[in-house]
């Protein structure tokens, strides 16, 4: 089946704005929910352009401002870099568009509320997602606490190993400021399942960060150590120096629901000796290999649903451990293990709630407020690591059952 014959049916008309690596993590949701149709798309490369309207026949714009005056355009899927999204949340709001934007939501809490500011001056609905917090097996882990039957949460340990450091970087993705580094693009995705796990109200923030290879000038790793209003409380630990690889203890899925090749070790690495020893140019390489570039590959399908490292969840009767394909329930006297069966549409339910909330009424649960609530978690482990204090938090909100 092509690309252009796959979602065009009379679903939620998508507009996008950036084509680069997180549409293409999209583009198999986009390509198989029939509920969302891809019809425009903004973006400064030509060559991405001209793949978009090949593929599916959309038109295609220059600038933001260009794609949100398309009358086509019902929802904005923004995927710009992380310092434009406020604006961009901005531009698709005063255009009458809904907002479907890609974590982190911006890079400080005062942009995040200027976004959010925007949407509800202008009656709109605001998404901040795909994120894991999306993920089936956490969604799950969610319901089993919410029945009951296992108590209240207590604590939650969550950590993960990856080569994220190593990947090809714009520069832009290497400081901090400009929101590069792993507490923007990482943690927004681990401090979001921790959130929904623990029922959203964290209270303080003790963290310390890493910063250990001075060609990479920014975060790497952090660790830090969360506590809920509630009493509860949990850990975080995360390292992008490409070593050892956590998805060794998640059934060899990677994050994304493939199977993960030991063969490949240090493969990043590589790969960025074998750019530094030819070009020396990372974001042309990144460039080359997203969308519309000449070693764009398309993503396969995954068979498994995606994570973001191994999660315990510590209740008053149970364990909950996360998993690629369900959740394990270590209660009082037995363990049992809870199946997320895996559909064909990757990351369905992220346009479970776009389509919630567009055409049924329904309140949008990764909302601004959830959004920002998370940013403004993960700018407290800079400011902890910084200061060598904890940080309290004030615009937490409980996560809507």
């Amino acid at each position: 089946m092509s690309a252009a014959s796959i979602g065009t049916g009379p679903g939620v008309g998508v507009g996008v704005i950036g084509l680069g690596r997180a549409f293409t993590l999209m583009l198999n949701t986009f390509q198989r929910d029939v509920r969302v149709r891809l019809v425009a798309a903004c973006d400064p490369y030509a060559a991405a352009r001209t793949q978009f309207e090949r593929d599916f026949s959309g038109r295609t714009y220059e600038t933001a401002e260009a794609l949100c005056a398309d009358e086509n355009v019902e929802l904005v899927y923004i995927a710009s870099p992380h310092q434009f999204h406020a604006q961009h949340v901005a531009v698709a709001a005063a255009h009458g568009k809904h907002v479907l934007l890609e974590k982190p939501m911006a890079i400080t809490v005062d942009d995040c509320t200027f976004a959010i500011d925007a949407v509800r001056a202008a009656g709109r609905k605001l998404i901040v997602g795909p994120g894991h917090s999306f993920d089936a097996p956490v969604l799950k882990a969610r319901r089993i606490i919410d029945t009951g039957a296992v108590g209240e949460v207590r604590m939650i340990h969550a950590l993960n190993y990856t080569d994220f450091l190593y990947r090809p970087r714009r520069p832009a993705e290497l400081k901090t400021e400009q929101g590069g580094g792993v507490i923007h693009s990482q943690a927004a995705h681990q401090m979001d399942v921790i959130r929904l796990l623990g029922g959203g109200m964290l209270r303080t923030v003790r963290a310390f960060t890493g910063q250990w290879d001075a060609t990479r000038a920014t975060e790497g790793a952090y660790s830090a150590l969360l506590r809920f209003e509630n009493g509860a409380f949990a850990n975080m630990t995360y390292s992008g120096y490409g070593h050892f690889d956590s998805d060794e203890w998640m059934e060899g899925l990677g994050e994304l629901g493939f199977v993960t090749d030991a063969s490949a070790y240090g493969r990043a690495r590589k790969r960025l000796d074998a750019i530094a020893a030819s070009t020396g140019n990372e974001a042309s390489a990144k460039a080359a290999r997203n969308y519309g570039g000449p070693a764009y590959v398309a993503a396969p399908m995954p068979t498994a649903h995606e994570h973001f490292g191994p999660i315990i969840v510590s209740c008053d009767r149970a364990d909950l451990r996360l998993t690629p394909t369900g959740v394990w329930v270590y209660a009082d006297a037995a363990r049992d293990f809870v199946p997320t069966p895996f559909s064909d549409t990757p990351r369905r339910e992220v346009i479970d709630e776009v389509w919630g909330a567009l055409r049924e009424g329904a309140s949008a649960r990764h909302d601004g407020a959830w959004a920002r609530a998370t940013t403004e978690a993960c700018l407290a482990i800079l400011a902890s690591a910084r200061g060598d204090f904890d940080v309290a938090l004030e615009w937490q909100v409980p996560w809507q059952r």
